[in-house]
């Protein structure tokens, strides 16, 4: 028997009593940005932390100099990510309706904390207007109360999956890091390269089309692929999820372009990023289509080159949209390697792809790698947590 049925079958044989969170809890909303104390930046006047609406380092809004809540809490988002909770254990500043509940009564916060994490997508929060949670939605949410103790055991087991998953994430971030050091210098440490504007490796260069909307013969029952720059992720694409029909293909500037392509897209939030489709496929017209010459450059060696330059393209970004066009994207500059020996230039160039796709299989497979290993150890914890708080409702003696 575990100790955490130890502590069960001797505090809490017949199950626990629910009670609302507002039994628990006060339960604040947080109001406007400090006006007159505030600072963009941490110093050593502002040093209290403003916190809005977000996930993690996303609700950090700015500085202030004194606190709204100093006692440990948790903050609940009430709009934008709604129901995100985090655990606050330093005093701080909310605002824009971000929910903060503080213990009233004599209770484990983590516990509390890791029944929350369970119910933020239950939430039936109404769709009219700009959606928000509120202190009413929230103040009669039955949470079971077993005894401290049993809250301190569940905490303590729960813990220990969170603290594996952070410190999975963080040794992430680190080879991240560590993938575009080397990236950067693989790309650019041989002494034996030539910096060639990008078309000096392409052999044709296209953009698509989207086909009106509103003419169903262009895409009902279509089956040939249609990719959208939402999908171009610095990523190799396998599968597309929007079609187009044959129709369609014929009548517009929707056209097919071969498997291995670098695509760059040039429009907007998107405009940038980088991916290649492994399938033959058609485009948008915010996609440019890059079908590289194999006698000069590897296509993987390619996408890599302009994946390091990201922060280059997106500074040349144009207009209030923020585009690219194909002039700006095709005379960037990338390096090739011993330039007057094809066939040693590309003996390197695919040397330099293996050692990136080894570091790019670590930080981004989703199926293999350190990512695989942070979704398989969240999905224990959230079945863990879920079996662990699923306390029998005790029967009150009338």
């Amino acid at each position: 028997m575990s100790r955490l049925e130890e502590l069960i079958k001797e505090l809490c044989p017949d199950g626990v009593e629910y009670k609302p969170l507002e039994y628990a809890f006060d339960i604040f909303a947080g109001g406007d940005v400090p006006k007159y104390c505030f600072s963009e930046t941490r110093t050593d006047e502002y040093s209290i932390p403003i916190l809005s609406n977000g996930i993690e380092d996303k609700s950090l809004y700015g500085w202030t100099n004194k606190p709204k809540i100093e006692k440990p809490s948790l903050t609940i988002s009430a709009r934008g990510t709604i129901g995100w909770t985090s655990y606050r254990d330093y005093p701080f500043y909310p605002i824009v309706r971000l929910l903060v509940i503080t213990p009233k009564i004599e209770i484990n916060l983590k516990y509390v904390y890791h029944f929350m994490k369970s119910i933020e997508d239950d939430y039936n929060v109404p769709k009219v207007g700009i959606p928000q949670l509120t202190k009413p939605m929230i103040q009669n949410i039955q949470i079971p109360l077993p005894p401290l103790p049993v809250q301190e055991e569940i905490v303590r087991i729960l813990d220990s999956f969170t603290e594996l998953t952070a410190e999975l994430t963080a040794e992430l971030t680190a080879r991240k890091k560590q993938y575009e050091y080397y990236r950067d210098s693989l790309l650019l440490r041989n002494n034996n390269i030539s910096m060639v504007p990008l078309k000096a490796v392409v052999k044709r260069s296209c953009s698509g089309g989207t086909p009106t909307k509103g003419n169903s013969s262009y895409y009902d029952n279509g089956e040939i692929p249609w990719l959208r720059t939402q999908d171009v992720k610095f990523n190799e694409i396998h599968e597309i999820a929007s079609f187009i029909t044959k129709e369609a293909v014929e009548k517009t500037s929707a056209k097919w372009i071969p498997s291995n392509c670098v695509i760059v897209a040039i429009s907007g939030a998107t405009a940038g990023r980088c991916a290649i489709n492994k399938i033959p496929t058609t485009t948008n017209q915010h996609c440019l289509n890059l079908e590289i010459d194999d006698s000069k450059a590897l296509y993987k060696y390619v996408f890599y080159c302009v994946y390091s330059q990201y922060e280059e393209l997106i500074s040349k970004k144009q207009g209030a949209r923020g585009d690219l066009n194909s002039s700006l994207v095709l005379g960037l500059d990338i390096p090739i390697p011993y330039p007057d020996d094809v066939e040693k230039s590309l003996a390197e160039q695919q040397r330099i792809v293996d050692i990136l796709d080894r570091f790019d299989t670590l930080c981004n497979d989703i199926s293999n790698g350190l990512p695989a290993e942070i979704k398989a150890r969240q999905q224990q914890y959230e079945y863990y947590r879920d079996k662990l708080l699923a306390f029998p409702k005790a029967e009150l003696e009338v």
